[in-house]
Parts: C-alpha cells; sequence; structure tokens
C-alpha cells in the first residue's frame, strides 16, 4: 500500500485551510497532488521505508494531526496505485482508512462488485451506455470482451476502461499546486426551487470570478460547477472552454450551458458553486480575433467596471438582473 487518497470535511468553499493542509501531507512526502477543493493524493512509498510504517499507519498519524493542527477530520482511501486509492475513497469514513489488497486476485475481487460509476473518470453517459448492455459492475466489465466494449466506448477507451476494470493501475501522482484553480459559491438562504434564481446565483459567481481572474492578470481553461442539494447530494460537471478566458460573459455563458444540461426539474438547490481550473497567466494566452464590434465594446466596458470596482468596491458596478437581488451580490472577502 503506497498512495493515499485524502478528503479533507472542509466547510462549503472553504479552500483557505486546504494548502496548509497540504503542508501537513509534505511532512510525510514531497509527492504530493492537490485535487481541490478537499482532497490531495500523496505517494508514501518513501515515507513507509523512512518511518517504518505502512500507509495504513501513516494514515492514522495524518488523520490525528489534521484534527490537532486544524481541526479537520478527513477520509482516507489507500491503495496500490492512485486509482485503486481514490475508489477505496468511497468506502472510507471518518476514522477508519479503507485499503485495497496489494494482491491482483484480491484486487480484482475488491473491484468486481463496485458499479462502473467508481471508476475515476468514467462518467454517467459511459456508466449508462455501458447499463444499456448489462455491463454495471466492474467485475463484468473486466470479465467483458474487448471487441464489445471497443464497440461500446471507443477502441482506446475500451482497451484502458477493461485494464482499469481489472485493477491495472497505470497512473502516477504528480506533485502540483492548489492555486491553480479559483473558486466562489453561492448558498442560498433556504432551499431554492426557482430556475431563475439559479440562474441569477450562476451570474454572480461567474462576475467574481471574472473580476479575480483579471485581477490576477490570469486567464481559466476549465470551468466546474457543482450543485448541491437539500439532501446533501452533489452534481459536478466541468467544461473546457473555446479558448482561455477571465471574460466574465464567457464563464457566464459556459456556466450556463452546463446547468442547463443538467435538466433540473424542481430541484432543492441548497448552493452552486463555480471552480475556474487550469489558470495561465493572461499575457501567456492566445485568443481568436472576432472583429465583433459588440464583443469589443463588451471588452472595454469590463475594463472600465474593474476600475470602479477596484475603487469604490465590489458592488459598485454589477449587472442589472443582480442589482435586484441583495442577497446574491458578492461576499466580503475574508
Amino acid at each position: 500500500m503506497t498512495i493515499l487518497c485524502v478528503r479533507f470535511q472542509l466547510p462549503p468553499a472553504d479552500e483557505a485551510a486546504l494548502p496548509g493542509l497540504l503542508g501537513l501531507l509534505e511532512d510525510f512526502t514531497p509527492v504530493v497532488e492537490a485535487l481541490p477543493p478537499d482532497g490531495a493524493l500523496a505517494d508514501l512509498r518513501g515515507a513507509e521505508r523512512y518511518f517504518g510504517r505502512d500507509a495504513v499507519e501513516l494514515a492514522s498519524v495524518i488523520r490525528v494531526r489534521a484534527l490537532a493542527r486544524h481541526g479537520v477530520d478527513c477520509v482516507i482511501g489507500a491503495g496500490p496505485g492512485p486509482m485503486l486509492a481514490r475508489v477505496a475513497l468511497r468506502d472510507a469514513r471518518p476514522g477508519v482508512t479503507c485499503a485495497v489488497p496489494e494482491e491482483p486476485d484480491a484486487i480484482a475481487e475488491f473491484l468486481a462488485g463496485k458499479p462502473v460509476a467508481a471508476l475515476p473518470g468514467v462518467g454517467a453517459a459511459t456508466a449508462r451506455t455501458l447499463g444499456e448492455y448489462g455491463l454495471d459492475t466492474l467485475g463484468l466489465v473486466a470479465a467483458a470482451p474487448l471487441s464489445t466494449l471497443q464497440r461500446l466506448v471507443g477502441a482506446k477507451a475500451g482497451r484502458e476502461l477493461q485494464e482499469r476494470a481489472g485493477g491495472v493501475d497505470r497512473g502516477r501522482v504528480v506533485p502540483n499546486a492548489v492555486s491553480r484553480s479559483l473558486a466562489t459559491e453561492r448558498p442560498f438562504t433556504r432551499d431554492e426551487l426557482d430556475p431563475a434564481r439559479h440562474h441569477r446565483a450562476l451570474l454572480s459567481a461567474a462576475e467574481e470570478l471574472g473580476a479575480r481572474l483579471r485581477a490576477l492578470d490570469k486567464v481559466c481553461r476549465t470551468l466546474t460547477l457543482t450543485v448541491r442539494y437539500a439532501d446533501r447530494s452533489s452534481t459536478t460537471r466541468s467544461r473546457a472552454l473555446k479558448e482561455p478566458t477571465a471574460h466574465s460573459p464567457a464563464l457566464t455563458r459556459a456556466a450556463y450551458g452546463m446547468y442547463d444540461a443538467l435538466g433540473l426539474q424542481r430541484a432543492r438547490v441548497r448552493a452552486l458553486a463555480l471552480r475556474a481550473e487550469g489558470l495561465d497567466p493572461a499575457e501567456q494566452a492566445s485568443y481568436q480575433l472576432t472583429f465583433d464590434p459588440l464583443d469589443e465594446k463588451a471588452r472595454r466596458i469590463e475594463e472600465v467596471a474593474d476600475r470602479a470596482r477596484a475603487k469604490f468596491g465590489p458592488h459598485a458596478v454589477m449587472p442589472g438582473a443582480l442589482a435586484r437581488r441583495a442577497e446574491l451580490s458578492w461576499p466580503t472577502a475574508a
């Protein structure tokens, strides 16, 4: 057991504590990969030899230190590879580390009864397609003819899917920095069913993210939407943007597109969150020239609005739809 997948039980949208918690993991190993907003992967191969303890024992120490130093509990999955550790995390709970055995036969047995969607990287559409053909567990996928899987999901994807369903984990932990993303959340004062209010919340969040990105001279390549429901469940969708951007209207369009694609019908929504990921310096980004005078005008207005907000505060300039709804105005920065 060499890889840990850790999910810290942070309050909603509280990412301020995550860098410190990543530092806690780095006390054991320099090979730590941030999984915003609340998780990380840690490769403990060197730590096991250095401390003379296995990954499960080190996980207990990490859990105690997170509680003692940060007041944050965590759930931890352990496995021979990153994929298996992330699958194990689904069965973990506070105080108990779920570990995947190292023997190939034991790994296959551990995975066999799990739903296809438990495999990282398998989305709802792929799981639905496989389920229509009776391939609804990883054991059935691993035992299916390769040609069948390739007809259903493609040649390369079918081969990788069968390998991973059988426990073959070729992934590795890639050290990175949590600062490569920005996030904001819009909670509602009560469980909200009105799609119009959902859209206003997304507009507010996209406006804030755009302003923060421009203030940092950054652009983002991917936008992620998380919808939190009254029953504490959530849905997350990501969309790669057509081009790296910090333009608020482009972020708003992407957010609306992801929300509308969910097809929520009278869903009781408790909060909506947006995350800008894949941040790059704005001066290194390339843009498609549109020769659209309306787009150019919108960008000039955006620059003026940013200067007004910097001088008079974030509420100095905002879309008219938000000016009517004080509950969706930007929160005060912590």
